[in-house]
């Protein structure tokens, strides 16, 4: 079989896997979306974030990517409660301690003005009383629910998240349940067997993160 690489805009409520046995409430999962058959995803998302997924049927690149040794950026847009400010956001950028473990530094920005993307289903949970804001936070790590425990250690729940990033590859152009396949030029990187020492270069830039 040849190697296969989709890129998918996984919605809101839908499992990062194919099937769901384990629930005792069925959840929508990848099979709703996609019939390629022997493919996986590379990590996952939780089931209340959307965005991209990177699924192949390629070993060494599905490891390359998951595991956390080899310091890949995925790059998430995050809807927070209130505004935060810098001496707020230098504290993602430093690293916090969530659960008894410090996070590696990110990159993070305050999103202005707010990213243009599709409306969520069902959308959030809105009170006018308190004002939101969107950051763009860059990590190299997936612990369980990082990104929403990072945004409430600092008192700034995430009401929203979407991965936006897989390293070089970009949610651009797909719409929510839409996926399709790598283009050759975004293929080839993935292929060299450099390719792990050129995701530490992506993202270790002149501030001197990692």
């Amino acid at each position: 079989m040849p190697d296969r690489f989709l890129l998918f805009y996984k919605p809101y409520d839908v499992l990062s896997q194919f099937t769901d046995e384990k629930s005792e409430i069925p959840h929508t999962t990848l099979k709703e979306y996609i019939s390629v058959p022997g493919i996986y995803p590379v990590g996952r998302l939780d089931r209340d974030s959307e965005g991209l997924l990177l699924l192949t049927n390629n070993g060494r690149i599905q490891h390359q990517l998951s595991d956390p040794k080899f310091q890949h950026p995925r790059t998430y847009w995050v809807q927070v409660e209130h505004y935060p400010d810098e001496t707020a956001l230098q504290k993602l950028r430093q690293g916090i301690v969530i659960q008894d473990y410090c996070t590696r530094p990110a990159k993070v920005q305050l999103l202005e003005p707010e990213p243009h993307l599709p409306p969520r289903h069902p959308p959030i949970r809105s009170r006018k009383s308190i004002p939101t804001a969107w950051i763009e936070m860059t990590l190299t790590e997936g612990k369980n629910r990082q990104v929403r425990r990072m945004t409430a250690a600092i008192g700034f729940p995430t009401l929203r998240l979407v991965r936006v990033a897989i390293a070089h590859l970009h949610l651009e152009g797909l719409q929510p349940g839409q996926w399709r396949d790598l283009t050759p030029a975004e293929l080839q990187p993935l292929l060299k067997p450099s390719f792990k020492n050129k995701l530490k270069l992506m993202f270790c830039g002149s501030d001197g993160l990692l």
